[in-house]
């Protein structure tokens, strides 16, 4: 379950906080909705909970904050906004990256897309995705790695009918496992309609935390649904007698030949309807939004047929009844003179007395329902027997599968046919309700977590990297302009060789190589920011030290690769330009390898690690550039003057004083590496790389004491 105590968000200059100390509670086995209109708080309120925002309060999932959570994406599946993932990705790439965030079997992925019906897309870019895909590509993100609780942020905004009965029932599947479900909407008819409990937020504080039917009752407004080919002359007909009799009565056209009318009852519109003869095909109350759409999809049949999530927690009946075509008002299914349909259940009346099939079952029907919502004593208790019969079946979603989902308990019959086993009015014998749809399939569960291992965040990085062209493209155009730079500067000469095989024009500050290295190195955490793919469980910043370990290592051997293929081909066209001459290995190869793959493995770091602390690829790159334009020249003026002593024999002292022998001549590698350091190039690299892993471990560490 949620607990949240006195969440509080900063102030706003002079405007007052957007959530002030609101505390409420999401049981584990019920759907929860946060209600409010836009501005009230609700994402604000969300955010404070998933700690993505700065604010006062605590939130505790199963009785522990989320930063005490060693992998929250475990306990709690999120979806804010749209999917944070690269447009280029593909779904099915997006996915198993997360697999790998997340410590479970990649397989999980082939799962959840089976489950959430985009199989046949899992190939397609997250860029080219519509609406109702992107929120369903959210879900399972969100059931990923089989979360005891799952918080979305108006999960139904811009989606379809259909689409967002499918998203409701997932919903109500999660909650009838025993999960806990909290979700964000600006409908109070869609939170009626779908939650077990509703708490609603006004300008930020807390307003009300009701169940459903209560809310339903005290703060939403009842109306009487009516249905008749003659709609526009009882609209009229209702709105002359309210103005003769001096009654508040709103009738409003909800389009062809339905009316909603507010602020009178069924026998006042019924015995309207009787006395001046007109024909009425449906007549009920209606709490909420319980009209057009709110019930089934076109195609479903019978009441409880594809019924909908919140209709658990409300016993639901609909009083319906139908006359034929030229047959006088009172007679077979007419609505009587007292106002109240002939029967307590979905009826046809026909010439014959026969009872047809149920209304919303028959081709003429509308897709919607007209339900009544009844609180009684009896109703409250059929009803928790419902919930509990559902919330305490053990968590295997494979029986959903195989149309085993619901309980009996949930298969509740119409209570025309309930009280005396059946009954019958003048048209007819009453007809049950066909017990509800089965809920839809879940995912299967995760039965062995894996142990935590320093590889799953490398498994991440390395699926991040090459999941999309951007590293293979830029690695290209670096070999490109790095081989055309090599050409030009022969041809114009007076480069050294060792510079001529890097392409390192003395007029850049950094060649192709370490430039790109660089880029490469600040994309690898800034993705991170402008595609939080990892946002939801890991608090805004990313910054844990497994995964900027694992960043560092993959930059490192990016950018190996990039150096070695750059001299390579930079020596290549060389040759086949200017022929052998220029191509010849220097006597100092290794103290120049060195230096070369240090300054590319160094700005592929200072990459990384300025992206991580400014939180942008464009500062990462900057960064990177600074190095030699700014750091250089003063390493240089700090070390201008006479040197009074120097650190010659410093490998031959260190295996001194640490009593080791250096195995293959190490005492030269050591020495090779103490000189690029001392160089000025060298040494504003590694202060560089210093302050900036400094200033992330210090960010990292007040991340987490906040």
């Amino acid at each position: 379950m949620i607990q949240a105590f006195g969440l509080t968000s900063n102030s706003r200059k002079d405007l007052p906080p957007a959530v002030d100390d609101v505390s409420f509670e999401a049981r584990a086995g019920r759907v929860t909705a946060l209600l409010g209109a836009t501005g009230a708080g609700k994402t604000s309120a969300l955010r404070l909970m998933l700690e993505l925002q700065q604010g006062r309060g605590i939130t505790y999932f199963r009785g522990r904050p989320l930063h005490r959570i060693a992998h929250p994406s475990r306990e709690v599946g999120v979806l804010m906004g749209d999917v944070p993932g690269h447009p280029a990705r593909t779904v099915r790439g997006h996915l198993r990256m997360l697999c790998a965030a997340a410590g479970v079997p990649v397989r999980r992925a082939d799962e959840v897309l089976e489950v959430v019906g985009l199989v046949s897309l899992r190939d397609e870019r997250l860029g080219t995705l519509s609406r109702g895909m992107d929120r369903r590509l959210g879900l399972a993100c969100a059931l990923l790695a089989d979360p005891h609780t799952l918080v979305l942020d108006d999960p139904a905004d811009g989606l379809s009918s259909r689409e967002s009965h499918w998203l409701h029932g997932m919903l109500r599947a999660h909650a009838a496992q025993g999960g806990t479900v909290l979700f964000t909407t600006s409908e109070p008819k869609e939170a009626a309609r779908v939650a077990d409990r509703v708490v609603t937020l006004e300008q930020g504080r807390l307003a009300a935390d009701q169940d459903a039917p209560e809310f339903a009752r005290t703060r939403l407004r009842p109306r009487v649904a009516v249905r008749s080919p003659h709609a526009v002359r009882l609209a009229a007909l209702l709105a002359k007698e309210a103005r003769a009799a001096h009654r508040s009565v709103e009738v409003v056209r909800e389009g062809g030949n339905r009316l909603s009318v507010y602020g009178s009852t069924c026998a006042d519109v019924g015995e309207a309807a009787f006395r001046h003869g007109i024909l009425v095909h449906q007549l009920a109350d209606e709490m909420g939004d319980m009209g057009p759409g709110a019930g089934f999809l076109p195609g479903e049949e019978a009441q409880g047929a594809g019924r909908l999530p919140g209709e658990a927690a409300q016993n639901v009946r609909a009083d319906v009844s139908e006359t034929e075509a030229g047959e006088p008002p009172g007679a077979g299914g007419g609505v009587e003179a007292g106002g109240e349909a002939q029967g307590d259940g979905l009826t046809h009346g026909t010439p014959g007395g026969q009872t047809d099939r149920p209304t919303h079952g028959s081709p003429g029907a509308q897709p919607d329902r007209a339900r009544h919502v009844t609180s009684g004593a009896d109703n409250d208790r059929a009803t928790r027997g419902a919930l509990a019969g559902r919330n305490d079946r053990p968590r295997h979603p494979m029986k959903a599968a195989s149309g085993d989902q619901a309980s009996p308990h949930t298969r509740q019959e119409a209570r025309s046919g309930s009280a005396g086993g059946s009954g019958r009015d003048a048209s007819g014998p009453v007809k049950t309700a066909k017990p509800p749809a089965p809920l839809p399939p879940l995912p299967p569960p995760i039965s062995v977590r894996s142990a935590p291992s320093p590889l799953r965040p490398l498994r991440y990085e390395l699926r991040r990297a090459t999941g999309i062209a951007t590293g293979f493209l830029t690695a290209a155009a670096v070999l490109v302009t790095s081989a055309l730079t090599a050409v030009l500067l022969a041809r114009v000469g007076h480069t050294p060789q060792a510079r001529l095989l890097a392409a390192w024009p003395r007029e850049l500050p950094l060649p192709p190589a370490a430039l790109g290295a660089g880029l490469l190195g600040a994309l690898a955490f800034g993705d991170e920011f402008r595609h939080p793919a990892l946002a939801a469980d890991r608090g805004t910043v990313p910054r844990r030290l497994g995964l900027l370990t694992a960043k560092l290592v993959v930059a490192a051997a990016t950018a190996l690769v990039l150096a070695l293929l750059s001299v390579g081909c930079d020596a290549e066209v060389l040759y086949l330009v200017y022929g052998r001459e220029l191509t010849e290995v220097p006597g100092d190869w290794l103290a120049l390898s060195v230096s070369w793959f240090g300054l590319v493995i160094g700005c592929a770091w200072a990459g990384v690690l300025a992206a991580g602390v400014f939180r942008s690829t464009t500062a990462g790159l900057a960064a990177v550039v600074a190095v030699p334009v700014v750091c250089v020249p003063l390493v240089q003026k700090a070390l201008e003057g006479a040197s009074v002593r120097t650190a010659a024999g410093l490998p031959v002292r260190l295996r001194e004083v640490f009593l080791l022998q250096w195995p293959f001549g190490g005492e030269r590698y050591l020495a090779g590496a103490v000189r690029v350091i001392v160089q000025p190039v060298g040494g504003a690299l590694t202060l560089s790389l210093t302050a900036l892993l400094c200033a992330y471990l210090f960010t990292s560490l007040r991340s987490r004491v906040r």
